[in-house]
């Protein structure tokens, strides 16, 4: 039974989600390589999600054990999102 190699851009970004977190498998990171070789919409939404993962992974690391965020912090935080996206687009 062969496997179906080609993908929709439904599934690419459940596979984009998937492989941020270290849970996609073998053959879905290879679909999704070559669905992204493909698709440049699909590129661009994995740029911003390893972005928007990138930067809430970075503050997460630094404010460890607190619950909430002050305003300020806030808005750095959608700042530096922002700067980040616009950056990469």
């Amino acid at each position: 039974m062969s496997k179906k190699i080609f993908i929709s851009c439904d599934e690419a970004t459940t596979i984009c989600n998937k492989s941020q977190y270290k849970e996609a498998s073998f053959l879905e990171i290879v679909k999704l390589k070559i669905h992204l070789f493909s698709c440049k919409i699909c590129g661009a939404y994995s740029k911003q999600n390893a972005t928007l993962t990138k930067v809430c992974s970075k503050h997460l690391h630094k404010t460890q054990g607190e619950r909430k965020l002050c305003k300020e912090e806030k808005e750095a935080l959608q700042k530096e999102v922002v700067k980040k996206i616009n950056s990469n687009t």
